[in-house]
């Protein structure tokens, strides 16, 4: 009997201490003690790393002092302020920011603009003003080649430097004879074009701009 009323009073105890513990564990003491900082992010020594980047842009000669890993997007759009070229998916998959390098079309999203020292660079602002358009612009504007516009400048950026393309002989996927000149027909065209990207659906008018254009340089 003696054992028995031991080995009762054991498992009190233990069931007490636990219930005691738990307490303490969980009461206000505990919720009041302040939480462990969260780590902070993880920045160069001394911030970040800037570096000297000369660009000519539309004709004029800019110096840059930019964050290494700023894009040629960013670069125009934030410290250039040319807000032409815009960013659209910012994944190279749109064609919104499509601007000319050398006279090369490219996607700005998709480029350091430290790696372009010393390029000569065309976005839109540097193809035409308001009361001087660019063909291209023009013809944009005569066969509506646009309706929000959000894609346009990098649709008139790349249809400019897809006719040099054409002019230099660079064939395309579509091109049925690789040693003969590319015929501007309406297939060849929309393959040339197809990483311009138009949300609205433009582009049997943007097609009939670009012919437009194509036939007065021809």
């Amino acid at each position: 009997m003696q054992a028995s009323e031991e080995s009762e009073l054991s498992r009190r105890g233990l069931l007490v201490g636990a219930t005691a513990t738990a307490a303490v564990l969980t009461g206000p003491a505990a919720v009041a003690q302040p939480a462990a900082p969260a780590p902070s992010p993880i920045t160069p020594p001394g911030g970040p790393s800037l570096t000297k980047v000369s660009l000519t842009v539309n004709g004029t000669a800019r110096d840059l002092d930019l964050d290494t890993r700023t894009t040629l997007l960013d670069a125009l759009r934030e410290h250039l302020h040319l807000t032409g070229s815009k960013k659209g998916c910012d994944h190279g998959q749109c064609g919104a920011c499509t601007v000319m390098v050398e006279g090369r079309r490219i996607y700005s999203c998709l480029t350091l603009a430290v790696m372009h020292e010393g390029d000569s660079i065309t976005t839109i602002e540097g193809l035409g003003t308001p009361d001087q358009l660019h063909p291209m612009q023009a013809a944009f504007v005569k066969h509506d080649g646009y309706q929000c516009g959000y894609c346009t400048p990098g649709q008139i950026c790349s249809s400019v430097a897809m006719l040099r393309e054409i002019e230099a002989g660079i064939p395309s996927h579509v091109s049925a004879d690789l040693n003969a000149p590319a015929q501007l027909t309406p297939e060849e065209l929309r393959e040339r074009m197809s990483g311009n990207i138009c949300r609205c659906g433009a582009y049997s008018n943007i097609v009939d701009a670009i012919t437009e254009v194509a036939g007065r340089q021809a």
